[in-house]
């Protein structure tokens, strides 16, 4: 009997076109000799499946289950591949997990410490993984532009506290840019990180341990072509470039597998993963965020990295469902 999986994609965050590309990318990667597969678009607490005619039909959110024609599936497993809320944040987890249905991502409670970026450094905070030093700022509290540069020096970066894909990211390079680019971080988040700015190369690493192995994929070096790597560079051919392997030492990758894992772990992170660090000159990575549903769509760099360690993402989602049903 093929098992049968709701992949669900889509959300309500800023990444809801990333993650239904995704999702068509690892739907076709998947074997359908094992898996019964449908993908399920959430979106605006609605579960929706299209059939190949373009008619769509509802999952009963009650018991997890499809009917389609008059033809019921009850979910055995989800595979999530939803980047925000509410995939990447946890919410969806705590769903699946009242369901009782087993699922391919982090646990509900690793997903909101890894989604709120703050919370990722608490987590991390004295396992010898490098932090940029940052300033915390709520919805309704005034910012002092000033003492933060004063505080962090220049440039620096404002981000929403959780959010993804650098939505409403933005470098300042002077004070005055302060006000502005908080404002616009709070368009993604209650909550803006202020950071200090840590110069260096951009480097992406892939994830996955399971009961009985760790899979370190190859490290992808980014090169932006913009300030920094932002959504345009991240989604726009030519912007960037992602070198797999990454062209470093041995002594900064054992670094960065080591942090890698460090943080996965700390995190308490499951399935596949990604972990991004800038490089400094002097060779020491500081952990940027850890990105508990990464990007699967065919320009995104997990796959990428999955090709070059000669896998396909069918493998690898094989190993993923496997030690998750276990």
């Amino acid at each position: 009997m093929r098992l049968k999986i709701a992949l669900l994609a889509g959300g309500d965050s800023s990444e809801r076109e990333i993650a239904l590309n995704s999702a068509q990318q690892i739907a076709a990667a998947l074997d359908s000799a094992k898996y019964d597969v449908k993908v399920i678009d959430l979106h605006h607490r609605n579960m929706t499946y299209t059939d190949a005619d373009g008619k769509q039909w509802e999952v009963d959110k009650n018991d997890f289950s499809l009917t389609v024609a008059g033809v019921r599936t009850e979910f055995e497993y989800a595979l999530i591949i939803i980047h925000g809320t509410p995939g990447e944040d946890g919410k969806l987890q705590g769903y699946l997990d009242m369901m009782g249905i087993p699922y391919s991502s982090c646990s509900q409670v690793s997903s909101t410490i890894t989604f709120d970026k703050i919370s990722t450094k608490r987590a991390v905070a004295g396992r010898g993984i490098n932090l940029a030093r940052e300033v915390l700022v709520s919805r309704g509290e005034s910012v002092e532009s000033q003492a933060v540069v004063e505080k962090l020096g220049l440039p620096l970066f404002v981000k929403p506290n959780a959010s993804g894909s650098s939505f409403g990211v933005t470098k300042v390079t002077t004070a005055d840019q302060i006000p502005a680019a908080v404002e616009a971080a709070f368009k993604e988040s209650d909550e803006v990180l202020i950071e200090e700015c840590i110069v260096g190369r951009e480097m992406g690493c892939g994830v996955v341990v399971t009961a009985d192995r760790e899979i370190l994929l190859p490290i992808t070096e980014i090169v932006s072509k913009r300030d920094f790597f932002d959504y345009e560079a991240k989604y726009t051919e030519g912007l960037s470039d992602e070198i797999t392997p990454a062209p470093i030492s041995d002594e900064i990758k054992q670094k960065l597998n080591r942090m890698t894992l460090e943080a996965y772990r700390a995190c308490r992170c499951s399935g596949v993963v990604r972990i991004d660090f800038i490089v400094t000159e002097a060779g020491e990575p500081y952990l940027i965020e850890i990105n508990s549903i990464p990007g699967m769509s065919s320009g995104s760099i997990v796959p990428k990295q999955v090709r070059e360690a000669g896998m396909t993402l069918g493998e690898l989602y094989d190993i993923v469902i496997a030690d998750s049903l276990r």
